[in-house]
């Protein structure tokens, strides 16, 4: 029994020195991939909402009343200015201008029958001249005959007025039958087409009838808040507005997709004042579409470049944030870490840039950190730097 009890005793005593082994083992340092800190040239972006529209937008409306008989195109197609795009109803239209065109023609007539008159009361004017003058007849005669000539000729006068007016009428008539085929005003793309045959138009209808858009390049329009604007005036070079816009380098304009459009943008305008309702200003980015990859209504992100020269850069691995505040885990010259407040410029292609808080130099922990202590010590594996960053793949 002695002997049992001495045996399970040296064996619960080696099992105990093989968990504190263990444990010492567990204690020890740890190795994790550290990277130094380097300066770096970047390019980071500024990202501004942008909606897109084409150069021209022009809402194509009826100039009469009438019912639609024909729609001539459809949704998404391209027209040239010119081209059909609409007919209306046009019997009374057409009965108007037969109408108006009879109106000339009797107009015509009365001015050949005023004519007439006017003749033939000069001709009884010249009958009646010779005949005063050897005091065969009375200078009252003669008289009376001269009023008639001006009374036929006023009338003439006024025949000429009623033509004129007649053809004015079938001029408009006819122009109202030309209305009823309403034509592309300009060349470009159609877009959506609310109203279908049997509609009833008109010029005041508050819904246009299409809308034309000329996409052969777009404008992409957004705004920056007055404090971004007036950091902007500041930064630009330049002594006036136009000069600062003619010094500012072309944009990217990143798609609803998240893909870069192939064309580079230019900033070429800024509105003249302040939106008092929204405290923005806005700025208009011009982009040639030759492929007709944009339409009018897309939406993007115009995407503004900053220069970065010689900033200091650690990998975003290399980072970790509580509570607003950002850290990285400095590796001390024992392998002891500590834990860093760093001020954030920006973030760009898997880099942090910083503003402060660390130097050239400085070895600070690259990945893994979320396990990390501060005063922990570890085993240092230097990796490189641009192969991690460049390893960091996106997540959607």
């Amino acid at each position: 029994m002695k002997n049992k009890m001495l045996i399970l005793s040296m064996v619960a005593i080696s099992l105990t020195s093989c968990k504190k082994e263990e444990m010492m083992k567990n204690d020890g340092p740890k190795p994790f991939e550290i990277v130094t800190v380097e300066e770096k040239n970047l390019i980071g972006y500024i990202e501004y909402p942008a909606t897109i529209q084409g150069i021209v937008n022009n809402d194509v409306r009826a100039k009469i009343q009438g019912y639609i008989t024909q729609v001539l195109v459809d949704e998404g197609q391209m027209v040239q200015q010119g081209q059909p795009l609409f007919r209306l109803e046009t019997n009374v239209l057409s009965e108007n201008e037969d109408a108006a065109k009879s109106g000339i023609a009797a107009a015509q007539a009365n001015i050949s029958a005023a004519q007439a008159a006017v003749n033939a009361a000069q001709v009884e004017v010249n009958k009646i001249q010779p005949l005063v003058q050897k005091n065969i007849i009375s200078a009252v005669q003669l008289q009376t005959a001269q009023a008639n000539v001006a009374r036929a000729q006023a009338q003439l006068s006024q025949a000429k007025a009623a033509h004129q007016q007649a053809i004015a009428n079938y001029k408009s008539t006819k122009a109202n039958v030309d209305y009823s085929i309403i034509r592309a005003p300009i060349s470009g793309v159609v877009g959506k087409l609310p109203l279908k045959v049997g509609s009833l138009v008109g010029p005041a209808d508050p819904t246009p009838l299409t809308t034309l858009s000329n996409t052969s390049s777009v404008y992409a329009y957004f705004s920056m808040n007055e404090k971004e604007y007036l950091n902007f005036l500041e930064k630009i070079k330049g002594a006036t507005v136009p000069e600062k816009l003619r010094n500012l380098p072309t944009v990217d304009l990143e798609l609803a997709n998240g893909s870069i459009y192939s064309e580079k943008g230019k900033i070429e305008t800024v509105s003249g004042q302040i939106d008092a309702s929204t405290g923005t200003i806005q700025f208009r980015a011009g982009f040639a579409n030759p492929h007709k990859i944009l339409s009018n209504g897309n939406s993007g992100s115009i995407k503004f470049p900053i220069e970065y020269a010689n900033s200091i850069v650690i990998p975003e691995s290399a980072t970790y944030e509580q509570q607003g505040i950002v850290y990285t885990y400095i590796v001390g010259k024992d392998n002891k870490v500590k834990n860093e407040v760093i001020q954030v410029r920006d973030r760009v292609n898997n880099m942090v840039i910083v503003k402060s808080g660390i130097k050239k130099g400085d070895k600070v922990v690259a990945t893994g950190i979320g396990g990390l202590k501060p005063d922990t010590q570890i085993i240092p594996k230097p990796i490189s730097f641009d192969s991690l960053v460049q390893s960091i793949k996106p997540v959607f």
